[in-house]
């Protein structure tokens, strides 16, 4: 097994740089990575197998983690099941392959997002920063949640403890899924592009991240129910509401 080491020099203290575990078995990608990473403020960690990213999760706690789906040990896949289990990160998946199933079960295990490669520095760090500015927000509404419930027939959205319900039972969101839904709820029936909605929930203006909001849209769906958002082809999505 390869043992995980700190690419950022000195130690990771708390403080005001987000640590940000990279986990990738290609040493040409480790080190670009987290040279760029490094290069933003960050404290970089690596792990380059499985087991050493779970044993990394574990002792380092990581703000972040960029995760490869292919690696040694166990797949990228069965990291993010094993750490979200042990303390929820924001995971940002890394694939090789142009797999829309690679993608939705990464998402269905509890990534928030994904990069095929091969894919630029800058845009990765870009990524970076919004799912920790999400994070933020999130943490932000636990303390001054909005009020109230907002309850659209079978589908409840809790602000407050930024929790989902269908038919009374609780469903299990990651951050980007919950905004995303909160994004459609707050003008329920009215398509919005996918543009618009990767300006909203991702911070993000480039239009070659809508095949993102393709797979997130399918990933909610899974989890909500299929019927309860409406594609509305070369336009975009929206939430249905019940009948009145």
């Amino acid at each position: 097994m390869e043992q995980t080491h700190t690419t950022h020099q000195g130690a990771a203290t708390p403080g005001a740089q987000r640590r940000v575990l990279v986990v990738e078995d290609d040493p040409t990608i480790v080190e670009a990575v987290s040279a760029r990473l490094r290069a933003e403020g960050f404290l970089v960690q690596t792990a380059t197998d499985g087991p050493a990213a779970v044993e990394a999760a574990e002792a380092w706690q990581p703000d972040l983690m960029v995760l490869d789906v292919m690696l040694p040990g166990f797949d990228g896949l069965e990291v993010c099941r094993r750490v979200q289990a042990q303390r929820p990160v924001p995971v940002l998946m890394l694939t090789a392959r142009d797999d829309e199933t690679d993608m939705l079960v990464g998402l269905g295990v509890g990534a928030d997002d994904y990069m095929t490669k091969p894919f630029s520095m800058r845009e990765l760090a870009a990524r970076v920063h919004v799912l920790l500015r999400r994070v933020e927000r999130a943490a932000l509404a636990a303390v001054t949640p909005r009020s109230g419930i907002l309850r659209l027939g079978e589908l409840e959205i809790d602000h407050a403890q930024r929790r989902v319900r269908v038919r009374t039972e609780d469903v299990h969101l990651t951050p980007t899924e919950f905004d995303l839904l909160v994004c459609l709820a707050g003008t329920p029936r009215a398509v919005l592009s996918r543009e618009q909605l990767l300006a909203e929930v991702w911070d993000w203006a480039d239009a070659s991240g809508t095949r993102t909001v393709d797979s997130h849209i399918k990933a909610l769906r899974r989890k909500i129910g299929a019927e309860r958002i409406r594609t509305v082809h070369g336009v975009g999505y929206a939430l249905e509401t019940p009948a009145s």
